[in-house]
């Protein structure tokens, strides 16, 4: 947006409102009494939504996440009995193998920088996209609305919601405690869980995480997830090479971050009678977070 505008946003709004200076005044959106965006104007064109709200608990069963780690290049995806099968980031990169339904993206510089991939992603009407306005602006600025053909699915970051005050990372706990959807790890109150996406899913510095609050509330009882590998961090993605490779900022969050996280995900998955399997054997996630298994073992006929 134009420094005229963002000045103007930033001196008649207070601090915690700053991480909506680039959707102001260009935006206009309706929310539900649940919390979630239902209705969406982007520089005067209406944006269609997928309502959250109709897509509560509207799949039952298996589930395939397809993460990104090195790991899937030795899964044999010609064994993968019928289920739904969801993608986060470059995993479209398996669109000759796998026939994606879902899909999530968070990461803006992911769709900054892998143009060609999101070009592809959003020319299939046969994919539902989970994004953050962010996303939505970005790829309507970049391709046109018109180029829009996948379903799209608003979610937000719930410490950072669309023209709502922030939530600093030390007042999660409180500011969220009476919620019922929702659970803390008990010795890292800043990490949280949901089983209701509409007032928004918690990061933990993987799309994974959010795949899996996300796919809870869409009803799904099992899910499988492949290259989930969370090690040699250095290494390129599956669909990467040395010269294209995205950084990765995931070893320094590993251990205070992310394996909590997915500590509390599978307490609560559990809890709500979701059975999570890790396809990568060689995680650097335990078996005590997500039973690992290999591909092989998990569809053998």
């Amino acid at each position: 947006m134009s420094t005229f505008f963002k000045q103007v946003y930033r001196y008649t709004r207070p601090r915690a409102y700053r991480h909506n200076e680039n959707l102001w005044p260009f935006y206009r959106i309706t929310r539900s009494s649940a919390g979630d965006i239902t209705h969406l104007r982007y520089k005067g064109q209406p944006v269609p939504l997928v309502p959250l709200a109709e897509w509560r608990h509207r799949f039952s069963g298996d589930a395939l996440i397809t993460a990104t780690g090195p790991s899937i290049k030795d899964m044999d995806f010609a064994r993968l009995p019928p289920m739904t099968v969801a993608g986060v980031n470059g995993a479209y990169a398996l669109k000759d193998r796998l026939n994606f339904q879902l899909y999530i993206i968070v990461d803006m510089s992911f769709i900054d920088r892998r143009t060609d991939v999101l070009q592809a992603i959003i020319a299939d009407p046969a994919l539902t996209l989970f994004t953050t306005l962010h996303g939505i602006a970005r790829i309507i600025d970049r391709f046109t609305l018109a180029a829009v053909r996948c379903r799209l699915a608003l979610i937000e970051d719930a410490c950072y919601r669309v023209y709502q005050p922030k939530v600093a990372s030390d007042d999660v706990s409180r500011h969220f405690g009476q919620e019922p959807h929702i659970r803390f790890s008990p010795n890292y109150p800043n990490i949280a869980f949901t089983t209701d996406i509409r007032g928004g899913v918690f990061d933990a510095g993987t799309v994974v995480f959010w795949a899996l609050q996300i796919l809870q509330f869409l009803g799904f009882t099992r899910l499988y997830i492949a290259g989930l590998d969370m090690t040699n961090f250095h290494q390129p993605r599956f669909y990467e090479t040395d010269q294209d490779k995205l950084p990765s900022f995931l070893a320094e969050k590993f251990a205070t971050l992310i394996v909590p996280a997915f500590g509390l995900a599978s307490e609560v998955l559990e809890q709500n009678g979701v059975v999570v399997k890790n396809l990568s054997v060689h995680s650097a996630l335990s078996n005590e977070i997500f039973e690992k298994m290999s591909f092989h073992d998990a569809f053998q006929s």
